[in-house]
């Protein structure tokens, strides 16, 4: 619908310029004398839709809620260090990795959720997820073995090179596949993987992990 210049400046006027509310309509309502009024309310019944906006729909800000979401506290981060260590030893994976990894990704929130749908202490997604068979991003166990087994598997496809693999676990392996097996070159993920790097030197320095 085309517009008139003196409505399109009330528009303006109201903030929304040639792109619409989201949430509210716009009314019209013409005087004798020949003034345009608009409103965002329908003061009576001689105000007329002049443009009508569909409500936003909801935005769904976290996926479904699993079962046995767990509480988070951050004095329970030691207790996590029996669990890596087992997952790491049974998946071949340094310990001192998966820490840094879970540092960086969700700081041992295991109710973490970013707003691209990752879940949990090792910030997975769904789909790789069910890859190995985990069903309930929100248990730290289930968590930790996905996060422990599809690095393990990147670091296998990049003959080891914990760089490639972090670079592929934050952007995908298809692209560092297309960089030419190396990172990529998105801010986030250069900014990641030395992040992640400095955690992994620093635990291991420590031999806590």
């Amino acid at each position: 619908m085309r517009l008139p210049w003196h409505i399109l400046s009330v528009l303006f006027w109201f903030g929304i310029g040639c792109s619409l509310p989201v949430k509210a309509d716009i009314y019209e309502y013409t005087s004798n004398d020949g003034m345009v009024y608009l409103s965002n309310v329908q003061k009576n019944s001689q105000y007329k839709v002049l443009i009508s906006v569909p409500p936003e729909p909801p935005t769904e800000k976290e996926p479904p809620a699993q079962p046995d979401k767990p509480p988070f506290n951050h004095a329970d981060k030691s207790s996590y260090n029996q669990l890596i260590k087992g997952i790491a030893r049974k998946y071949g994976v340094d310990s001192a990795l998966l820490h840094a990894v879970i540092t960086v990704e969700s700081k041992y929130n295991p109710r973490a959720v970013s707003n691209k749908g990752a879940v949990g202490l090792m910030q997975l997604m769904p789909k790789i997820a069910r890859q190995y068979g985990i069903d309930n991003l929100y248990d730290p166990a289930q968590n930790v073995q996905g996060g422990a087994q599809y690095l393990r598997d990147l670091l296998n496809k990049f003959n080891g090179d914990v760089s490639l693999a972090l670079a592929a676990y934050n952007a995908g392996e298809i692209a560092v596949a297309r960089n030419g097996n190396r990172i990529p070159p998105y801010r986030e993920t250069r900014d990641y993987v030395p992040r992640v790097l400095h955690f992994y030197r620093k635990y291991q320095a420590s031999q806590l992990y």
